[in-house]
């Protein structure tokens, strides 16, 4: 280092150049026009490819449609959903007895979605939800049908509307 560079450097250091910088970046902003959104009246426009919340869906019968291929389990990068299975009784087919998702594992990548040849385990455009309890992270079969079941016009609308990306 040369000689003036040093004094260059003391002058900096005794004039807090760093945080006059940081300072007039700061009043640049202050002045302009605020974009915060108030969230609860306001909401976010969000994408036709948006990722939210997980369900089950149903065969218009009311039957179920996962057959436990476990297709979603296998392709999940995050290894965040569980299946069991059992045949039925009844007649014979492959039905799931345990179908968890733990949300705090899953990174919404859609995989299961795709993977799915029946079309049973869908991401809804549901971005509104939260936990306030241990373990309710964890979406069980009986859970994942009930949101299934609530909002299967929407999930069924969105299908639709949807068919080009598919």
């Amino acid at each position: 280092m040369n000689l003036f560079e040093k004094i260059k450097h003391n002058v900096k250091s005794f004039l807090l150049w760093e945080l006059l910088v940081g300072m007039s970046l700061t009043g640049r902003y202050f002045f302009r026009k605020k974009i915060t959104i108030m969230y609860p009246e306001e909401k976010t426009p969000v994408s036709a490819r948006f990722r939210g919340l997980h369900a089950l869906r149903r065969y218009p019968s009311g039957e179920e449609r996962c057959i436990a291929c476990k297709l979603c389990e296998a392709v999940c990068p995050a290894l965040a959903i569980t299946i069991e299975a059992e045949p039925r009784k009844e007649d014979g087919s492959r039905r799931t007895t345990l179908y968890e998702i733990d949300l705090f594992k899953c990174i919404y990548c859609g995989f299961c979605e795709e993977s799915c040849p029946v079309d049973s385990i869908v991401e809804t455009n549901l971005s509104n939800y939260h936990f306030e309890h241990r373990g309710e992270n964890i979406m069980t079969k009986q859970k994942l049908l009930a949101i299934g079941d609530k909002y299967e016009e929407s999930i069924a609308r969105d299908r639709a509307n949807d068919a080009p990306f598919r």
